[in-house]
């Protein structure tokens, strides 16, 4: 990809974040990745989404150098950069602070797979990460943030849930590319304000029986996948 596509594809994808009402004034990023370059490009830091143009994108080397770009990129850059270093797999990257997945972040707690809706897009619990330790505060926050969630998937794999709570914080998603991820934080979203509709009508519900959760993973993810809503 030129670094012109790149920026365009990031700028269509934090537009439909926008679209789709997850962000509020400059509460949000999406980021897309150019492998064979090792570069991405990511909203800049502090601009509206009503007045950003692809231009603005900030092309970022993965040792988070600029490479294209006036403008500052996001805060959340390092974060971006230590979650492509270490998902290997993932082409786009999207952070938000939409209303309830950042809820559950808030009550640091992992979103239990209540129903098939949430099997059919994560398997198992959607983890929320451990809370970050003082001396992660005290170095690089942006850069420690990427560090609890990859600590949060040491025993997972990213594309079988490609979302995550960060504790206190808000959620992170990914995808084969931009507009991938920003679509899982869609999901997310849905899936956070139904898990917390469950909760509220049954406080003790526990999660959906295993054998339906892998049922419905498996038949839209699994070798003999067929399912294609």
């Amino acid at each position: 990809m030129s670094y012109r596509e790149v920026k365009q594809a990031a700028w269509e994808a934090n537009m439909e974040l926008h679209r789709r009402g997850l962000v509020l004034y400059t509460w949000g990023n999406v980021s897309q990745i150019d492998r064979e370059r090792g570069v991405f490009a990511i909203k800049p830091s502090g601009v509206a989404y009503e007045k950003l143009q692809p231009d603005d994108m900030v092309v970022v080397d993965l040792d988070n150098v600029i490479v294209e770009g006036d403008l500052k990129p996001s805060s959340d850059t390092r974060t971006h950069t230590h979650l492509y270093r270490h998902f290997e797999a993932v082409g786009g990257i999207t952070h938000t602070h939409s209303t309830y997945a950042t809820a559950w972040a808030q009550a640091q707690l992992p979103i239990p797979c209540f129903g098939t809706t949430h099997a059919d897009y994560a398997y198992g619990e959607i983890p929320c990460t451990a809370v970050m330790r003082n001396e992660q505060i005290e170095r690089d926050y942006e850069e420690e943030t990427g560090v609890q969630i990859t600590e949060a998937f040491a025993d997972r794999n990213p594309l079988e849930t490609p979302m995550v709570i960060v504790a206190g914080h808000a959620p992170f998603t990914w995808g084969k590319d931009a507009a991938e991820s920003v679509y899982h934080a869609v999901v997310l979203e849905e899936i956070a304000r139904r898990a917390f509709l469950t909760r509220t009508i049954d406080p003790d519900r526990g999660p959906l029986k295993q054998e339906i959760v892998d049922k419905h993973y498996l038949r839209k993810h699994g070798k003999d996948a067929y399912y294609g809503q």
